[in-house]
């Protein structure tokens, strides 16, 4: 195991800091649809397995990465944990919705480090568990969170602190377990959860239902991310395999929101006729 400069240690808390940052501006700017979306871009994923393999090996964080394809089927349960518990409004509502969503990812996440997935069975189980989030979600509806002219000081220690903590907790836990339980803890939604707690404690329990709601449908872009780095670590390296994920991850996104909009258009066209 190598040792890692500080200044590296440094660099993984500003971007993880940063990167729940701006998701949570973009809940503010534009909407919890699109910020769910977002959350599905493989922004903490990305940080996890990149220090995972900068701190161990690439080719560690390669074949974890295998397992983060499945482990994404316990970050959906999170979002139905969170989405059952967390109804009220306030701290008392944050506080039953984080309790319901990580028991649900625990409890899916154990299950999965129990199976030797491959690519294609890890990527499968994923896509099987986003077609049923999707259906399970078809009926909630989607609300639009009110802008309240900034953020507090509170917030945003709050969103500093639990993105740091979760990132510096996941490549902690790295050293010392298997390459297939870091894997399935890389897939935690670290840019999502945090999220959905200053949503929640600022807008209440709406529009975290809709954020979950279209969480699902964002995740094709971590699926194309991870599978990528899990093939292009080896081959490339971690920078050259981290950028070209992005690309993929980015192209998939563009592709997918191009659809949406088509999509819209097309309805439009017929409530018109």
């Amino acid at each position: 195991m190598m040792e890692v400069p500080l200044i590296w240690q440094a660099v993984k808390l500003v971007v993880s800091i940063g990167v729940v940052l701006g998701l949570s501006v973009v809940a503010e700017r534009a909407s919890p649809r699109v910020a769910g979306l977002l959350s599905g871009y493989p922004l903490g994923t990305a940080i996890a397995l990149f220090f995972i393999g900068l701190e161990i090996s690439p080719l560690f964080a390669a074949e974890g990465a295998v397992h983060t394809l499945a482990g994404f089927t316990a970050t959906l349960a999170l979002g139905g944990g969170y989405l059952l518990c967390g109804r009220r409004d306030g701290l008392g509502g944050v506080l039953l919705g984080s309790v319901g969503g990580l028991t649900a990812w625990l409890a899916v996440g154990a299950l999965l480090t129990q199976v030797d997935f491959t690519r294609i069975t890890g990527t499968l189980t994923t896509l099987v568990a986003i077609a049923a989030f999707l259906w399970l979600y078809r009926q909630v509806p989607d609300t639009q969170a009110t802008p309240r002219g900034g953020f507090s000081w509170l917030a945003l220690m709050l969103r500093a602190a639990l993105a740091a903590g979760i990132i510096f907790l996941i490549t902690g836990l790295a050293h010392v377990l298997p390459a297939a339980s870091a894997g399935v803890m890389a897939a935690f939604p670290v840019t999502m959860y945090p999220f959905l707690v200053i949503l929640h404690l600022t807008h209440g329990a709406a529009p975290v239902a809709t954020a979950i709601k279209h969480y699902p449908a964002g995740l094709g872009s971590l699926l194309c991310y991870t599978l990528w780095v899990s093939l292009a670590y080896p081959a490339f390296g971690l920078v050259l395999g981290t950028l070209s994920g992005f690309i993929v991850a980015s192209l998939w996104l563009w592709g997918w929101m191009r659809l949406q909009a088509w999509r819209t258009r097309a309805r439009a066209a017929m409530s018109q006729t």
